[in-house]
């Protein structure tokens, strides 16, 4: 008797990331840095119900306006630590990575604002089993 592999998306079938993705799109989110910035920053978490094929978040605060940077992480302990890229005013990210979620917070304590686009997978969250710890260069 022949057995057969049944066929499923997921994180390492190559199919999942070749077709066209799903939009996601948010805009104007305050990145506030909360009246105790120095001690206790506020952290925007981002959630998708999906994994990612790609991401793009940008920093909506015009070049004309005073300096507002933001950091960009995907653990709330890399954007309070070391792991991180900072986004300053009109500056954006773009990268291919496999994400369920983001993590958004004021580099210093003036408030930024910012926009995320990403392109989702049909490869459902639960899937993405390892969670960053924003140890080890991962932010």
């Amino acid at each position: 008797m022949a057995t057969f592999n049944s066929y499923q998306s997921g994180l390492h079938n190559v199919g999942s990331f070749q077709v066209s993705s799903s939009p996601y799109a948010t805009a104007s989110l305050d990145i506030n840095p909360g009246p105790d910035f120095a001690s206790d920053p506020v952290v925007l978490q981002i959630d998708f119900d999906r994994v990612s094929k790609f991401i793009i978040v940008k920093n909506e605060v015009s070049v004309d306006l005073a300096d507002a940077p933001l950091r960009l992480g995907f653990s709330e302990n890399g954007v309070k630590g070391t792991n991180y890229i900072v986004l300053f005013n009109d500056e954006s990210f773009s990268a291919d990575y496999k994400v369920s979620r983001l993590y958004l917070m004021a580099h210093t304590a003036v408030s930024a604002s910012a926009s995320v686009h990403a392109g989702m997978t049909g490869i459902h969250k639960n899937q993405l089993e390892h969670n960053w710890s924003g140890s080890l260069g991962v932010g």
